[in-house]
């Protein structure tokens, strides 16, 4: 039987990682011209619900992941902000 825990980090790596292409363009070019503030608060909204519903089920897969992302989010979203100054 495989631990679900094994499936959970499969699936976490997969979706944490979607967010790096973007973060790095942003990175690269220190520009988040064209990016939806609104998409990423929603994102990182529900990225913060499943930290907490990780937390409370201790599931390490959906902590790590979610922490992970939540801080991707974050930095993306930080990147928002200042190109609309």
């Amino acid at each position: 039987m495989i631990n679900p825990e094994y499936v959970g980090f499969f699936a976490a790596t997969l979706t944490t990682s979607a967010f790096l292409p973007q973060a790095y363009k942003i990175w690269k070019s220190r520009s988040a011209f064209g990016l939806s503030l609104t998409m990423y608060m929603v994102m990182a909204t529900g990225t913060l619900s499943w930290l907490v519903y990780g937390l409370l089920i201790k599931s390490p897969s959906v902590i790590v992941a979610n922490s992970i992302s939540f801080s991707i989010i974050l930095f993306i979203i930080t990147f928002i902000v200042r190109s609309k100054k």
